[in-house]
């Protein structure tokens, strides 16, 4: 696997530590899904999670991304793939696209947040609510990202170590 960026922050302040844990998550994923084949990407090898792949993983994670950044943070229309009915709806269809063009959307992505973020106060409230009425701020948003990010890091570990034998990074 490919060097990866570092952990440690360029600088000591709060939004620098907090983006930097953001975005060495999503480097990890990304590098998670290095050399792995199409077919690889798209198999699910835990019989329980039947919609658990890489491909899944890597389209779950872009749009955890959009819902939080552009829904619930500046209160656009939720345009996910996802519905009442087939709330796992974006893990679904990943398999229907190349991983290649899914790591390269979530890079693409990534990057138009990470300058929202630069140019936005993390004591910003976020127009729509979460779960109790509460309005998070982006600080909590940029923690809740690194967080989930993260975890599914552990299962593209999983994953990855099951397909084709490759541990750490």
């Amino acid at each position: 696997m490919t060097t990866r960026i570092s952990d440690t922050p360029s600088a000591w302040d709060e939004r620098t530590q907090l983006t930097t844990f953001l975005d060495y998550a999503r480097d990890t994923a990304r590098a998670k899904c290095e050399g792995v084949s199409e077919e690889n990407a798209r198999k699910a090898l835990l019989p329980a999670s039947p919609l658990m792949t890489m491909s899944g993983l890597i389209n779950h994670l872009r749009w955890v991304e959009y819902y939080w950044f552009q829904v619930v943070l500046l209160g656009e229309e939720d345009l996910a793939p996802m519905t009442d009915e087939d709330p796992d709806r974006e893990m679904r269809i990943a398999v229907d696209f190349p991983l290649a063009r899914l790591l390269d959307e979530y890079a693409e992505q990534s990057a138009r947040y990470r300058e929202l973020v630069a140019a936005t106060d993390l004591d910003r409230r976020a127009v729509r609510t979460i779960r109790g009425g509460l309005h998070v701020d982006l600080r909590w948003i940029l923690l809740h990202l690194t967080e989930e990010t993260a975890r599914h890091n552990g299962h593209l570990d999983i994953l990855r170590e099951l397909l084709d034998g490759t541990t750490g990074g």
